[in-house]
């Protein structure tokens, strides 16, 4: 390995002795569902499961840690869209250490509110993690606090290296090693272990269709940043790598894939269900990654990292019902009735009749589309899948009723 790179093995062992106790020794686990629906053996890293729920906790108390008296005494500031701001907040107040989070406007809520909740003064500025890296800095000058980078600093980096020490000392023998990435402090830091120990270990980093700051040579067309789009990939959003993590990267990962929006939402609802596991949508970007081309995968010994789990609710619920109606388990049927009474509750008795269960029904009259006399009625209702769904509207249509679409 290049002696020259920011972050050695070195300090990636000695940032796992200045984190033993204080953080979770996440455990890595063989997942025979997600082995048997991409073809590839399949073993997980639940970073998820650390306090605050993703991995950043590692380098932000790995940094906090270094901090000289002076700087404990005087505080420090961050910027986050949200997993490092509450690692800095959880972890600067277990170390007395006065903590102030910039975030970007417009950032996710229950993020927001656990920050502050874990003690921190948070600040919303600009419009993305750029524009609130530049109110960071300019609040550190003016405040005198040190500023804890969340991926672009040799300490941080070497902190979340740590993940890829117990992941291969729990599973030596991995072939391949798929690592999400926005700034790229996590790739960055488990290369540098993966190559320190296995060489021949392929590291794979994967990043959003829509910030493929890494995985898109800068004069490509699209290497254009995806500020204003919206992600359900929050977490590795980053329009401009590091300095030093692209030092690392450049040097020790072995190749790169993004992945669109659709097939990260997939993996999010196949986590929750295949796993019983909440990962949000940069944590799920690894699983998304094999789902998007599981040729590429099949037949080697994978290791993933769920690289953390804080997805809003209200987002998380709404994957939820488009993985229900995506896989046919939720079926819209609309269709226009005679408005005249027993109508509808002829037509919902014979959805009863198929199988069908309705979980929502919508009743109007005012549909210029259709005649005076009837009524526009439009049925959710679970099915056991699309082909039930598919069979339930050709009964309906069979049924006299006039139209039916789903």
């Amino acid at each position: 390995m290049n002696p020259r790179l920011p972050v050695a093995l070195s300090d990636v062992i000695g940032a796992a002795r200045s984190l033993a106790g204080d953080v979770v020794r996440t455990p890595t686990t063989r997942s025979q569902a997600l082995s048997e629906l991409t073809g590839a053996d399949v073993l997980v890293k639940f970073e998820n499961l650390q306090y605050t729920g993703s991995f950043k906790e590692r380098g932000a108390l790995a940094k906090l840690r270094s901090l000289t008296e002076d700087e404990k005494r005087r505080g420090v500031v961050c910027m986050s869209a949200g997993n490092h701001a509450q690692a800095v907040a959880y972890h600067a107040a277990r170390l007395q250490i006065s903590a102030t989070v910039v975030v970007p406007e417009r950032s996710s809520f229950s993020k927001v509110a656990r920050t502050r909740a874990l003690g921190a003064e948070v600040l919303e500025r600009g419009r993305s993690l750029e524009e609130a890296a530049g109110a960071a800095t300019a609040l550190a000058a003016q405040r005198g606090l040190t500023v804890i980078h969340p991926f672009d600093d040799p300490v941080v980096i070497a902190g979340q290296g740590t993940v890829a020490l117990e992941l291969l000392e729990d599973q030596p023998d991995l072939d391949m090693l798929i690592v999400p990435a926005g700034g790229g402090g996590l790739i960055a830091g488990m290369a540098v272990v993966a190559k320190s120990f296995r060489p021949a270990v392929e590291v794979v980093g994967v990043q959003s269709m829509l910030f493929p700051s890494f995985a898109a040579p800068a004069s490509s067309p699209a290497a254009s940043p995806g500020a204003g789009y919206p992600t359900i990939a929050d977490g590795i959003a980053v329009s401009t790598p590091g300095l030093l993590t692209k030092q690392i990267i450049d040097e020790l990962v072995d190749a790169w894939v993004t992945v669109p929006e659709a097939t990260i939402e997939k993996a999010v609802a196949v986590y929750l269900e295949r796993e019983k596991v909440v990962a949000e949508g940069a944590g799920a970007a690894g699983l998304a990654a094999m789902l998007d081309d599981p040729d590429r995968f099949r037949g080697r010994r994978v290791g993933l990292v769920v690289s953390g789990g804080n997805i809003d609710l209200q987002l998380l619920s709404t994957v939820i019902t488009r993985s229900l109606i995506q896989t046919g388990r939720l079926t819209v049927l609309r269709t226009s009735l005679s408005d005249v009474p027993g109508s509808l509750a002829e037509l919902t008795a014979m959805v009863s009749e198929y199988g069908g269960n309705i979980v929502e029904v919508t009743h109007r009259h005012r549909d210029l589309e259709f005649p005076a006399r009837s009524a526009i009625v439009e049925l959710t209702v679970e099915t056991f899948d699309e082909d039930h769904g598919r069979r339930l509207r050709d009964v309906i249509e069979r049924g006299g009723a006039p139209r039916a679409s789903g």
